[in-house]
């Protein structure tokens, strides 16, 4: 087997379409489906079952994807160590943010970043918390950025900034009453929230575990994939979310959303790598800049 058919195959069985992980790989249609039928010709295997306009992979295909994952995973850090001997201002950095991080903290840095090293580059891609951190402690990311709390305990931590979070309501709506101690009564707001492993999500959850209730015991109304859904969402009197302030600023200020005077955490925004993992020259650059931004270099296990 070759590595393009590797990578072939792992564009495929990631996105489940011919067309589409060929033209990521800049490839034909024809030219990915021959190096699929190649590689199931030579080892006498069925990788893919063609169902209707779209395909899935088959048993021995979900059993060869993370073997194929890894072996590329070794050719890129490969690369990755003569790319830093040839030239350590070049090379590649696979960043994995979280949804607030992405879109409203991350941009500026990054383009900062790519102005003082043009010849890096840089491949971002988007999830909540749970499935940046799994990026990370797999390898399909070589820095992850959060603003929750993780689970996988042996990666490395480095805060780099802190989100301040509001709870907000559409305009208009009357405000719920806050307590002596600064709090809500949760269960007396219906409530939009972002789905499970979100860091907002997190927050809701610790919020009322404190106060001994549980999220089922919360009226959800409705649960949405991205923040900008749930800002949608809220404005249209749908109900009430706890959501980084950086999301529903210019929303408040132009007097759609309203935000309820309650005491709420601030949360930590949090880069992670994998210590066993080689940090190329490139990754340790976009390190220094991103923790330079408020200079808290502190590392530490989670």
């Amino acid at each position: 087997m070759t590595l393009d058919q590797l990578r072939v195959f792992v564009a495929v069985a990631e996105r489940r379409h011919v067309t589409r992980a060929a033209a990521a790989l800049g490839l034909t249609q024809s030219a990915a489906s021959a190096a699929i039928a190649a590689l199931e010709k030579r080892y006498g295997a069925r990788l893919f079952d063609r169902v209707g306009r779209g395909i899935e992979l088959t048993e021995t295909g979900e059993r060869f994807l993370p073997e194929a994952r890894a072996v590329l995973k070794r050719v890129a850090s490969a690369q990755n160590v003569l790319e830093d001997i040839a030239d350590p201002a070049r090379g590649s950095v696979a960043i994995a943010a979280s949804q607030t991080i992405a879109n409203y903290w991350l941009p500026r840095r990054l383009a900062a970043f790519h102005e003082a090293f043009p010849g890096v580059d840089l491949d971002v891609v988007i999830g909540n918390t749970r499935q940046v951190e799994d990026a990370v402690a797999e390898g399909r990311a070589d820095l992850g950025l959060v603003e929750g709390p993780i689970r996988h305990t042996e990666l490395l931590r480095r805060l780099v900034d802190r989100d301040r979070l509001v709870l907000v309501v559409a305009a208009g709506r009357a405000l719920p009453v806050a307590s002596e101690a600064g709090g809500v009564d949760l269960t007396s707001l219906s409530w939009v929230i972002r789905e499970a492993g979100s860091g907002t999500r997190a927050v809701l959850e610790e919020l009322a575990s404190r106060d001994g209730i549980k999220v089922d015991d919360l009226v959800i109304s409705l649960v949405l994939p991205s923040n900008e859904a749930v800002r949608e969402a809220v404005e249209a009197g749908a109900g009430a979310t706890i959501i980084s302030e950086h999301v529903v600023a210019a929303a408040i200020e132009s007097g759609r959303l309203q935000s309820v005077p309650v005491d709420l955490p601030r949360r930590d925004f949090s880069l992670l790598r994998h210590p066993d993992r080689y940090a190329s020259s490139a990754a340790r650059a976009l390190i220094g800049r991103l923790t330079d931004q408020n200079g808290d270099v502190l590392l530490s296990h989670v």
